[in-house]
């Protein structure tokens, strides 16, 4: 795929430009409970399937949208009272040091070099409260911002991409949809978007029919192969 083929860039951001699941761990480590190793990844993993069970649930249609804060609240009640943390105050402040995971160490960089050249679009389903803190902790800096929550659902579905397109007033096929997740640029696929997978330890990677305009390593082979100085 040539540069010269994208007019705009649009990145997921939970795990893509961020470590999602280092920001959960953080933030477990430093309840009150005196957690091993052993214990944390088990909460961790508590958290993380509350959240994609909720959010499966909401695009089956078995329960109505609720924004991510929501979900991580209850995902934050659920973790603390495996830990044997009843207090209210130590579960909002668990989910609320959940929502600052740090950026990839090639994040900044990358992004400062792609937006140089392109308009760039962060893409997320994290709601938009927690982007603003999001954001803000971890010094990403685009040129708009869109949440799902404005069509209240979920990536992959359609209508999430879509205020891509309609924010931006570019056909699909010349967005560029980049994430670490194979089952998001699928879902940008299906609306016509061209795709870049980039790896990332906590990402989900292609499967053997997956075909991606772009793969790449990490953020800064993605702004080469875009031709970003």
């Amino acid at each position: 795929m040539s540069a010269r083929e994208v007019d705009v860039v649009v990145f997921d951001i939970l795990g893509t430009m961020v470590d999602e699941p280092d920001g959960i761990r953080r933030a477990v480590e430093a309840l009150p409970a005196g957690l091993d190793d052993a214990r944390t990844d088990e909460l961790v993993a508590v958290w993380q399937a509350h959240v994609d069970d909720q959010q499966r649930q909401m695009l089956t249609g078995h329960r109505p949208y609720a924004a991510t804060t929501a979900v991580d609240l209850e995902a934050a009640a659920h973790v603390a009272a495996a830990a044997g943390v009843t207090d209210g105050e130590a579960v909002r402040a668990l989910a609320a040091a959940a929502q600052r995971p740090e950026p990839w160490s090639d994040t900044v960089a990358a992004l400062d070099r792609i937006s140089a050249r392109f308009p760039v679009v962060g893409l997320s389903n994290a709601d938009r409260s927690s982007l603003v803190r999001l954001n803000a902790h971890a010094g990403l800096r685009w040129h708009l911002v869109l949440s799902a929550e404005d069509v209240r659902s979920y990536k992959p579905r359609p209508e999430v991409y879509e205020l891509a397109v309609a924010a931006t007033g570019t056909s699909p096929d010349r967005l560029l949809m980049v994430a670490a997740h194979a089952w998001d640029l699928r879902g940008a696929q299906a609306i016509g978007m061209r795709t870049a997978y980039v790896e990332r330890p906590v990402g989900d990677p292609p499967g053997p029919t997956d075909v991606f305009d772009v793969t790449a390593t990490n953020l800064e082979e993605l702004a080469t192969i875009l031709g970003c100085p």
